[in-house]
Protein backbone atom coordinates (compact mmCIF):
# COMPACT_ATOMS: atom_id res chain seq x y z
CA UNK A 1 0.00 0.00 0.00
CA UNK A 2 1.41 3.42 -0.93
CA UNK A 3 2.24 5.98 1.67
CA UNK A 4 -0.76 8.16 2.48
CA UNK A 5 -0.66 11.59 0.89
CA UNK A 6 -2.90 14.59 1.04
CA UNK A 7 -4.72 13.09 -1.93
CA UNK A 8 -4.99 9.55 -0.48
CA UNK A 9 -6.93 9.08 2.79
CA UNK A 10 -4.94 7.18 5.39
CA UNK A 11 -7.48 4.36 5.77
CA UNK A 12 -8.23 3.96 2.06
CA UNK A 13 -6.38 1.09 0.35
CA UNK A 14 -6.58 2.64 -3.08
CA UNK A 15 -3.81 0.50 -4.59
CA UNK A 16 -5.99 -2.61 -4.22
CA UNK A 17 -9.37 -0.97 -4.68
CA UNK A 18 -11.49 -2.46 -7.53
CA UNK A 19 -12.48 1.09 -8.55
CA UNK A 20 -8.83 1.88 -9.25
CA UNK A 21 -8.62 1.86 -13.05
CA UNK A 22 -5.22 0.19 -12.95
CA UNK A 23 -6.88 -2.89 -11.42
CA UNK A 24 -9.48 -3.32 -14.16
CA UNK A 25 -9.59 -6.22 -16.56
CA UNK A 26 -8.00 -5.81 -19.99
CA UNK A 27 -11.37 -5.81 -21.75
CA UNK A 28 -12.67 -3.05 -19.49
CA UNK A 29 -9.53 -1.00 -20.10
CA UNK A 30 -9.84 -1.46 -23.86
CA UNK A 31 -13.44 -0.24 -23.87
CA UNK A 32 -12.55 2.82 -21.79
CA UNK A 33 -9.63 3.46 -24.15
CA UNK A 34 -11.94 3.27 -27.15
CA UNK A 35 -14.22 5.99 -25.74
CA UNK A 36 -11.73 8.90 -25.90
CA UNK A 37 -10.23 7.46 -29.11
CA UNK A 38 -13.59 7.60 -30.92
CA UNK A 39 -14.40 11.01 -29.48
CA UNK A 40 -11.06 12.34 -30.75
CA UNK A 41 -11.90 10.82 -34.15
CA UNK A 42 -15.24 12.65 -34.04
CA UNK A 43 -13.44 15.94 -33.32
CA UNK A 44 -11.15 15.72 -36.33
CA UNK A 45 -13.86 14.25 -38.57
CA UNK A 46 -16.11 17.21 -37.79
CA UNK A 47 -13.24 19.56 -38.53
CA UNK A 48 -12.54 18.25 -42.04
CA UNK A 49 -15.97 17.34 -43.36
CA UNK A 50 -17.04 20.98 -43.78
CA UNK A 51 -14.07 21.99 -45.93
CA UNK A 52 -15.24 20.52 -49.30
CA UNK A 53 -18.74 21.92 -48.74
CA UNK A 54 -17.66 25.48 -48.05
CA UNK A 55 -18.45 26.43 -51.65
CA UNK A 56 -22.09 25.48 -51.05
CA UNK A 57 -22.15 27.90 -48.11
CA UNK A 58 -20.45 30.45 -50.35
CA UNK A 59 -23.27 30.19 -52.86
CA UNK A 60 -26.02 30.26 -50.24
CA UNK A 61 -24.68 33.31 -48.40
CA UNK A 62 -23.16 35.07 -51.45
CA UNK A 63 -19.76 35.50 -49.83
CA UNK A 64 -16.12 34.96 -50.80
CA UNK A 65 -14.46 31.56 -50.52
CA UNK A 66 -12.18 32.86 -47.76
CA UNK A 67 -15.17 33.99 -45.70
CA UNK A 68 -16.92 30.67 -46.37
CA UNK A 69 -13.87 28.92 -44.85
CA UNK A 70 -14.17 30.99 -41.66
CA UNK A 71 -16.37 28.34 -39.93
CA UNK A 72 -13.57 25.83 -40.59
CA UNK A 73 -10.96 28.11 -39.03
CA UNK A 74 -13.07 29.11 -36.04
CA UNK A 75 -13.77 25.45 -35.27
CA UNK A 76 -10.01 24.90 -35.15
CA UNK A 77 -9.57 27.96 -32.93
CA UNK A 78 -12.18 26.49 -30.60
CA UNK A 79 -10.07 23.35 -30.36
CA UNK A 80 -7.15 25.57 -29.31
CA UNK A 81 -8.92 27.31 -26.43
CA UNK A 82 -11.39 24.65 -25.31
CA UNK A 83 -8.95 22.50 -23.29
CA UNK A 84 -8.20 25.48 -21.02
CA UNK A 85 -11.78 25.13 -19.76
CA UNK A 86 -12.32 21.38 -19.96
CA UNK A 87 -9.05 20.33 -18.28
CA UNK A 88 -9.92 22.00 -14.92
CA UNK A 89 -13.43 20.56 -15.15
CA UNK A 90 -11.98 17.06 -15.45
CA UNK A 91 -9.76 17.71 -12.42
CA UNK A 92 -12.86 18.39 -10.31
CA UNK A 93 -15.58 16.22 -11.86
CA UNK A 94 -13.53 13.51 -13.56
CA UNK A 95 -12.97 12.24 -17.09
CA UNK A 96 -16.39 10.62 -17.50
CA UNK A 97 -18.10 13.95 -16.90
CA UNK A 98 -16.27 15.33 -19.94
CA UNK A 99 -17.15 12.43 -22.21
CA UNK A 100 -20.78 12.00 -21.20
CA UNK A 101 -22.01 15.47 -20.26
CA UNK A 102 -19.92 17.93 -22.30
CA UNK A 103 -20.12 16.11 -25.64
CA UNK A 104 -23.92 16.59 -26.04
CA UNK A 105 -23.43 20.36 -25.63
CA UNK A 106 -21.09 20.30 -28.63
CA UNK A 107 -23.63 18.32 -30.63
CA UNK A 108 -26.27 20.96 -29.89
CA UNK A 109 -23.98 23.66 -31.29
CA UNK A 110 -23.43 21.54 -34.41
CA UNK A 111 -27.20 21.21 -34.74
CA UNK A 112 -27.54 24.97 -34.39
CA UNK A 113 -24.89 25.51 -37.07
CA UNK A 114 -26.87 23.35 -39.50
CA UNK A 115 -29.83 25.71 -39.22
CA UNK A 116 -27.79 28.92 -39.55
CA UNK A 117 -29.25 31.38 -42.02
CA UNK A 118 -26.16 33.59 -42.31
CA UNK A 119 -22.38 33.19 -42.17
CA UNK A 120 -22.11 34.87 -38.76
CA UNK A 121 -24.44 32.36 -37.09
CA UNK A 122 -22.68 29.46 -38.80
CA UNK A 123 -19.24 30.70 -37.75
CA UNK A 124 -20.23 31.35 -34.12
CA UNK A 125 -21.90 27.95 -33.73
CA UNK A 126 -18.87 26.23 -35.23
CA UNK A 127 -16.60 28.13 -32.83
CA UNK A 128 -18.64 27.10 -29.80
CA UNK A 129 -18.84 23.54 -31.11
CA UNK A 130 -15.05 23.50 -31.35
CA UNK A 131 -14.65 24.82 -27.80
CA UNK A 132 -16.95 22.20 -26.29
CA UNK A 133 -16.10 19.22 -28.47
CA UNK A 134 -12.37 19.68 -27.80
CA UNK A 135 -12.72 18.36 -24.23
CA UNK A 136 -11.55 14.78 -25.01
CA UNK A 137 -8.35 16.24 -26.47
CA UNK A 138 -7.54 17.63 -23.03
CA UNK A 139 -8.20 14.47 -21.02
CA UNK A 140 -7.80 11.56 -23.45
CA UNK A 141 -4.11 10.98 -22.71
CA UNK A 142 -4.88 11.31 -18.99
CA UNK A 143 -7.43 8.52 -19.28
CA UNK A 144 -4.76 6.27 -20.80
CA UNK A 145 -2.34 7.07 -17.98
CA UNK A 146 -5.07 6.39 -15.42
CA UNK A 147 -5.49 2.81 -16.63
CA UNK A 148 -2.35 1.52 -18.28
CA UNK A 149 1.16 1.08 -16.92
CA UNK A 150 4.59 0.53 -18.44
CA UNK A 151 4.91 0.29 -22.25
CA UNK A 152 1.13 -0.02 -22.64
CA UNK A 153 0.79 3.64 -21.65
CA UNK A 154 2.67 4.89 -24.71
CA UNK A 155 0.89 2.37 -26.91
CA UNK A 156 -2.48 3.62 -25.70
CA UNK A 157 -1.52 7.20 -26.56
CA UNK A 158 -0.35 6.05 -30.00
CA UNK A 159 -3.71 4.30 -30.53
CA UNK A 160 -5.69 7.43 -29.64
CA UNK A 161 -3.56 9.69 -31.83
CA UNK A 162 -3.68 7.30 -34.79
CA UNK A 163 -7.47 7.05 -34.67
CA UNK A 164 -7.71 10.83 -34.26
CA UNK A 165 -5.50 11.36 -37.33
CA UNK A 166 -7.85 9.21 -39.41
CA UNK A 167 -10.58 11.78 -38.81
CA UNK A 168 -9.38 14.50 -41.20
CA UNK A 169 -8.81 12.05 -44.05
CA UNK A 170 -12.16 10.28 -43.67
CA UNK A 171 -13.95 13.56 -42.98
CA UNK A 172 -12.61 15.03 -46.20
CA UNK A 173 -13.53 11.84 -48.05
CA UNK A 174 -17.15 11.91 -46.86
CA UNK A 175 -17.28 15.68 -47.24
CA UNK A 176 -16.23 15.43 -50.88
CA UNK A 177 -19.21 13.26 -51.79
CA UNK A 178 -21.51 15.49 -49.76
CA UNK A 179 -20.19 18.52 -51.67
CA UNK A 180 -20.89 16.76 -54.95
CA UNK A 181 -24.48 15.72 -54.25
CA UNK A 182 -25.76 17.66 -51.23
CA UNK A 183 -25.50 21.10 -49.62
CA UNK A 184 -23.27 22.25 -46.76
CA UNK A 185 -25.91 21.44 -44.11
CA UNK A 186 -25.38 17.75 -44.76
CA UNK A 187 -21.76 18.01 -43.63
CA UNK A 188 -23.05 19.11 -40.22
CA UNK A 189 -25.90 16.61 -40.05
CA UNK A 190 -23.49 13.77 -40.88
CA UNK A 191 -21.23 14.91 -38.03
CA UNK A 192 -24.27 15.07 -35.76
CA UNK A 193 -25.35 11.50 -36.61
CA UNK A 194 -21.83 10.20 -36.04
CA UNK A 195 -21.53 12.18 -32.81
CA UNK A 196 -24.80 10.78 -31.47
CA UNK A 197 -23.60 7.23 -32.13
CA UNK A 198 -20.23 7.83 -30.45
CA UNK A 199 -21.93 9.51 -27.47
CA UNK A 200 -24.26 6.54 -26.99
CA UNK A 201 -21.21 4.26 -27.09
CA UNK A 202 -19.53 6.46 -24.45
CA UNK A 203 -22.41 6.24 -21.99
CA UNK A 204 -20.97 3.03 -20.55
CA UNK A 205 -17.63 4.66 -19.71
CA UNK A 206 -16.42 4.40 -16.13
CA UNK A 207 -14.52 7.02 -14.19
CA UNK A 208 -10.76 6.48 -14.42
CA UNK A 209 -9.39 9.53 -12.63
CA UNK A 210 -8.37 8.65 -9.08
CA UNK A 211 -8.84 12.03 -7.38
CA UNK A 212 -12.65 12.40 -7.66
CA UNK A 213 -13.14 8.68 -7.07
CA UNK A 214 -11.17 8.83 -3.82
CA UNK A 215 -13.06 11.92 -2.68
CA UNK A 216 -16.41 10.20 -3.27
CA UNK A 217 -15.28 6.96 -1.66
CA UNK A 218 -13.84 8.76 1.39
CA UNK A 219 -17.05 10.73 1.80
CA UNK A 220 -19.11 7.54 1.55
CA UNK A 221 -16.96 5.77 4.18
CA UNK A 222 -16.86 8.75 6.50
CA UNK A 223 -13.11 9.25 6.06
CA UNK A 224 -11.34 12.61 5.73
CA UNK A 225 -12.08 13.88 2.23
CA UNK A 226 -9.01 14.86 0.18
CA UNK A 227 -9.07 18.51 -0.90
CA UNK A 228 -10.28 19.31 -4.38
CA UNK A 229 -7.49 20.26 -6.79
CA UNK A 230 -9.20 23.56 -7.54
CA UNK A 231 -10.78 25.34 -4.53
CA UNK A 232 -14.00 27.28 -4.81
CA UNK A 233 -14.32 31.05 -4.95
CA UNK A 234 -11.61 33.54 -5.86
CA UNK A 235 -8.83 31.14 -4.94
CA UNK A 236 -10.11 28.69 -7.55
CA UNK A 237 -10.31 31.42 -10.19
CA UNK A 238 -6.75 32.43 -9.38
CA UNK A 239 -5.48 28.88 -9.84
CA UNK A 240 -7.53 28.49 -13.01
CA UNK A 241 -6.01 31.63 -14.47
CA UNK A 242 -2.39 31.12 -13.41
CA UNK A 243 -2.03 27.37 -13.86
CA UNK A 244 -4.31 26.45 -16.74
CA UNK A 245 -4.01 29.63 -18.81
CA UNK A 246 -0.88 31.58 -17.92
CA UNK A 247 1.53 28.70 -17.33
CA UNK A 248 1.15 27.20 -20.85
CA UNK A 249 1.81 30.63 -22.39
CA UNK A 250 4.79 31.17 -20.10
CA UNK A 251 6.23 27.76 -20.99
CA UNK A 252 5.68 28.47 -24.67
CA UNK A 253 7.83 31.58 -24.36
CA UNK A 254 10.47 30.46 -21.87
CA UNK A 255 10.88 26.72 -22.52
CA UNK A 256 12.86 25.93 -25.72
CA UNK A 257 11.64 22.33 -25.79
CA UNK A 258 8.00 23.41 -25.58
CA UNK A 259 8.41 26.19 -28.14
CA UNK A 260 10.30 24.22 -30.76
CA UNK A 261 8.23 21.04 -30.42
CA UNK A 262 5.07 23.16 -30.64
CA UNK A 263 6.36 24.89 -33.76
CA UNK A 264 7.07 21.48 -35.32
CA UNK A 265 3.58 20.26 -34.44
CA UNK A 266 2.17 23.49 -35.87
CA UNK A 267 3.98 22.83 -39.14
CA UNK A 268 2.54 19.31 -39.23
CA UNK A 269 -1.01 20.51 -38.70
CA UNK A 270 -0.59 23.40 -41.11
CA UNK A 271 0.51 21.07 -43.89
CA UNK A 272 -2.32 18.65 -43.08
CA UNK A 273 -4.88 21.46 -43.24
CA UNK A 274 -3.30 22.70 -46.47
CA UNK A 275 -3.88 19.27 -47.95
CA UNK A 276 -7.49 19.33 -46.79
CA UNK A 277 -8.01 22.66 -48.53
CA UNK A 278 -5.80 22.21 -51.60
CA UNK A 279 -6.25 18.59 -52.67
CA UNK A 280 -9.69 19.34 -54.19
CA UNK A 281 -8.14 22.36 -55.92
CA UNK A 282 -5.19 20.44 -57.35
CA UNK A 283 -6.92 17.23 -58.34
CA UNK A 284 -9.95 18.90 -59.89
CA UNK A 285 -7.89 21.26 -62.03
CA UNK A 286 -5.03 18.87 -62.85
CA UNK A 287 -6.84 15.54 -63.19
CA UNK A 288 -10.47 16.66 -63.59
CA UNK A 289 -11.56 14.78 -60.47
CA UNK A 290 -15.03 15.38 -59.08
CA UNK A 291 -15.33 16.62 -55.47
CA UNK A 292 -16.15 13.08 -54.34
CA UNK A 293 -13.18 11.60 -56.19
CA UNK A 294 -10.92 14.28 -54.72
CA UNK A 295 -12.01 13.16 -51.25
CA UNK A 296 -10.89 9.62 -52.07
CA UNK A 297 -7.35 10.96 -52.44
CA UNK A 298 -7.24 11.34 -48.65
CA UNK A 299 -7.34 7.53 -48.29
CA UNK A 300 -3.61 7.71 -48.92
CA UNK A 301 -3.12 9.81 -45.78
CA UNK A 302 -5.36 7.47 -43.77
CA UNK A 303 -3.37 4.38 -44.79
CA UNK A 304 -0.13 6.19 -44.02
CA UNK A 305 -1.40 7.10 -40.55
CA UNK A 306 -2.27 3.48 -39.76
CA UNK A 307 1.15 2.27 -40.90
CA UNK A 308 2.80 5.07 -38.91
CA UNK A 309 0.93 4.04 -35.78
CA UNK A 310 2.11 0.44 -36.17
CA UNK A 311 5.71 1.59 -36.66
CA UNK A 312 5.50 3.75 -33.53
CA UNK A 313 4.43 0.75 -31.44
CA UNK A 314 7.29 -1.32 -32.86
CA UNK A 315 9.75 1.52 -32.29
CA UNK A 316 8.63 1.93 -28.70
CA UNK A 317 9.17 -1.77 -28.02
CA UNK A 318 12.52 -1.85 -29.84
CA UNK A 319 14.00 1.25 -28.19
CA UNK A 320 12.87 0.17 -24.73
CA UNK A 321 14.44 -3.29 -25.09
CA UNK A 322 17.56 -1.70 -26.54
CA UNK A 323 17.90 0.65 -23.58
CA UNK A 324 17.32 -2.09 -20.99
CA UNK A 325 19.84 -4.34 -22.75
CA UNK A 326 22.43 -1.56 -22.86
CA UNK A 327 21.88 0.02 -19.42
CA UNK A 328 20.33 -2.89 -17.51
CA UNK A 329 17.11 -1.71 -15.81
CA UNK A 330 17.82 2.01 -15.75
CA UNK A 331 14.89 4.28 -16.53
CA UNK A 332 15.19 5.38 -20.17
CA UNK A 333 15.60 9.11 -20.81
CA UNK A 334 12.78 11.09 -22.47
CA UNK A 335 14.88 11.36 -25.64
CA UNK A 336 13.99 7.72 -26.38
CA UNK A 337 10.60 9.04 -27.50
CA UNK A 338 12.22 11.02 -30.34
CA UNK A 339 13.10 8.07 -32.54
CA UNK A 340 9.82 8.34 -34.44
CA UNK A 341 10.36 12.03 -35.16
CA UNK A 342 13.99 11.43 -36.15
CA UNK A 343 12.84 8.93 -38.76
CA UNK A 344 9.68 10.77 -39.78
CA UNK A 345 11.22 14.22 -40.30
CA UNK A 346 13.21 13.39 -43.46
CA UNK A 347 10.32 11.32 -44.83
CA UNK A 348 7.97 14.28 -44.37
CA UNK A 349 10.21 16.58 -46.39
CA UNK A 350 10.59 13.92 -49.09
CA UNK A 351 6.83 13.40 -49.30
CA UNK A 352 6.19 17.10 -49.81
CA UNK A 353 8.71 17.43 -52.65
CA UNK A 354 7.38 14.21 -54.16
CA UNK A 355 3.83 15.57 -54.07
CA UNK A 356 4.90 19.00 -55.34
CA UNK A 357 6.52 17.77 -58.53
CA UNK A 358 4.29 14.82 -59.44
CA UNK A 359 0.80 16.35 -59.04
CA UNK A 360 0.91 17.73 -62.57
CA UNK A 361 -0.36 16.86 -66.05
CA UNK A 362 1.50 14.01 -67.69
CA UNK A 363 2.21 12.17 -64.41
CA UNK A 364 -0.29 9.59 -63.20
CA UNK A 365 -2.38 10.70 -60.23
CA UNK A 366 -1.42 7.57 -58.28
CA UNK A 367 2.09 8.92 -57.76
CA UNK A 368 0.93 11.99 -55.87
CA UNK A 369 -1.50 9.88 -53.83
CA UNK A 370 1.41 7.70 -52.74
CA UNK A 371 3.18 10.90 -51.73
CA UNK A 372 0.25 11.85 -49.50
CA UNK A 373 0.45 8.38 -47.93
CA UNK A 374 4.12 8.96 -47.10
CA UNK A 375 3.14 12.31 -45.62
CA UNK A 376 0.49 10.68 -43.41
CA UNK A 377 3.05 8.09 -42.31
CA UNK A 378 5.71 10.67 -41.44
CA UNK A 379 3.25 13.14 -39.95
CA UNK A 380 2.03 10.80 -37.25
CA UNK A 381 5.60 9.66 -36.49
CA UNK A 382 6.65 13.25 -35.84
CA UNK A 383 3.52 14.39 -34.06
CA UNK A 384 3.11 11.50 -31.61
CA UNK A 385 6.84 11.34 -30.88
CA UNK A 386 7.02 15.02 -29.96
CA UNK A 387 3.88 14.73 -27.82
CA UNK A 388 5.29 11.75 -25.92
CA UNK A 389 8.59 13.58 -25.57
CA UNK A 390 6.90 16.57 -23.94
CA UNK A 391 4.98 14.28 -21.59
CA UNK A 392 8.12 12.42 -20.55
CA UNK A 393 10.24 15.57 -20.19
CA UNK A 394 7.85 17.52 -17.96
CA UNK A 395 6.24 14.65 -16.07
CA UNK A 396 2.86 14.61 -14.38
CA UNK A 397 3.20 18.03 -12.75
CA UNK A 398 3.91 20.26 -15.77
CA UNK A 399 3.25 17.91 -18.68
CA UNK A 400 -0.38 19.00 -19.02
CA UNK A 401 0.70 22.64 -19.35
CA UNK A 402 3.31 21.72 -21.95
CA UNK A 403 0.71 19.83 -23.99
CA UNK A 404 -1.75 22.70 -23.60
CA UNK A 405 0.84 25.12 -24.98
CA UNK A 406 1.52 22.73 -27.84
CA UNK A 407 -2.18 22.43 -28.67
CA UNK A 408 -2.77 26.17 -28.46
CA UNK A 409 -0.03 27.03 -30.95
CA UNK A 410 -0.65 24.21 -33.41
CA UNK A 411 -4.38 24.87 -33.71
CA UNK A 412 -3.99 28.64 -33.98
CA UNK A 413 -1.35 28.33 -36.69
CA UNK A 414 -2.84 25.32 -38.44
CA UNK A 415 -6.34 26.74 -38.51
CA UNK A 416 -5.15 29.91 -40.23
CA UNK A 417 -3.32 28.25 -43.11
CA UNK A 418 -6.32 27.38 -45.32
CA UNK A 419 -7.39 31.03 -45.32
CA UNK A 420 -4.39 32.08 -47.38
CA UNK A 421 -3.41 28.89 -49.20
CA UNK A 422 -6.53 28.49 -51.33
CA UNK A 423 -8.06 31.00 -53.70
CA UNK A 424 -10.90 33.30 -52.76
CA UNK A 425 -12.85 32.40 -55.90
CA UNK A 426 -14.19 28.86 -55.76
CA UNK A 427 -12.92 26.39 -58.29
CA UNK A 428 -16.11 24.41 -57.84
CA UNK A 429 -17.87 27.34 -59.49
CA UNK A 430 -15.17 28.29 -62.01
CA UNK A 431 -13.19 25.07 -62.48
CA UNK A 432 -10.87 26.16 -65.30
CA UNK A 433 -10.55 29.95 -65.08
CA UNK A 434 -7.54 30.14 -62.83
CA UNK A 435 -6.84 33.66 -64.09
CA UNK A 436 -9.77 34.81 -61.97
CA UNK A 437 -8.33 33.40 -58.76
CA UNK A 438 -7.49 36.05 -56.23
CA UNK A 439 -4.10 36.29 -54.58
CA UNK A 440 -3.11 33.14 -52.71
CA UNK A 441 -0.03 31.09 -52.07
CA UNK A 442 -0.98 28.42 -54.58
CA UNK A 443 -1.70 31.02 -57.25
CA UNK A 444 1.29 33.24 -56.70
CA UNK A 445 3.83 30.43 -56.43
CA UNK A 446 2.13 27.75 -58.49
CA UNK A 447 1.24 24.28 -57.27
CA UNK A 448 4.80 22.95 -57.48
CA UNK A 449 6.57 25.74 -55.61
CA UNK A 450 3.80 26.26 -53.06
CA UNK A 451 4.10 22.63 -51.95
CA UNK A 452 7.90 22.86 -52.22
CA UNK A 453 7.86 25.81 -49.82
CA UNK A 454 6.28 23.51 -47.23
CA UNK A 455 8.94 20.95 -48.08
CA UNK A 456 11.73 23.43 -47.35
CA UNK A 457 10.15 24.21 -43.98
CA UNK A 458 9.98 20.48 -43.25
CA UNK A 459 13.68 20.17 -44.09
CA UNK A 460 14.54 22.93 -41.63
CA UNK A 461 12.60 21.24 -38.82
CA UNK A 462 13.79 17.70 -39.64
CA UNK A 463 17.02 18.38 -37.72
CA UNK A 464 15.17 19.39 -34.53
CA UNK A 465 14.54 15.88 -33.08
CA UNK A 466 18.20 15.00 -33.69
CA UNK A 467 19.33 18.12 -31.84
CA UNK A 468 17.14 17.30 -28.84
CA UNK A 469 18.24 13.66 -28.95
CA UNK A 470 21.88 14.77 -28.58
CA UNK A 471 21.55 17.85 -26.38
CA UNK A 472 18.16 17.28 -24.74
CA UNK A 473 19.57 16.28 -21.35
CA UNK A 474 21.46 19.57 -21.04
CA UNK A 475 18.42 21.59 -22.10
CA UNK A 476 16.26 19.79 -19.54
CA UNK A 477 18.64 20.64 -16.72
CA UNK A 478 18.24 24.36 -17.41
CA UNK A 479 14.44 24.18 -17.21
CA UNK A 480 12.41 25.28 -14.21
CA UNK A 481 9.68 22.70 -14.86
CA UNK A 482 11.44 19.40 -15.55
CA UNK A 483 11.91 16.85 -12.73
CA UNK A 484 15.67 16.68 -13.40
CA UNK A 485 16.28 20.43 -13.59
CA UNK A 486 19.11 21.93 -11.62
CA UNK A 487 18.22 24.37 -8.83
CA UNK A 488 18.73 28.00 -9.74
Amino acid sequence: MPEPTEQTPKDLDWANDPDNAKNWSTSKKLYNTAVPALLCFLISFGLAIYSPSHTSAQEDFQISSTLALLPFTLYVYGLAFGPAVSAPLSETFGRRFIYVFVTPIALLFILGASFANNIAALAICRLLAGVTISAPLAVGAGTIMDMWTGPNTNRGVVLIMTIAFLGPALGELVGGWIAQYKNWQWSLWTTLFLGAGVWIFALGAKETYAAPLMRRKAQKLGLPVPPAPIPTGLAGLHILFTVTMVRPLYMLIREPIVLLCSLYSSLNFSILFCFLACIPLIFETTYNFTPGESGLVLIGIAVGCVLGGLVLVLLDSFTLKRHVRKFNSATPPPERMLWGAMIGGPFMAASLFWFAWTARPGIHWMSSILATGLFGFSNILVFVSTMLYLTNVYGAKSGASALAANGLLRYLVGGSFPLFTIPSTSLYLIPLRTSLIASSVYKNLGYEWASSLLGFLAVAFAFLPWIFYIFGSKVRQSSAYTPDSKPR
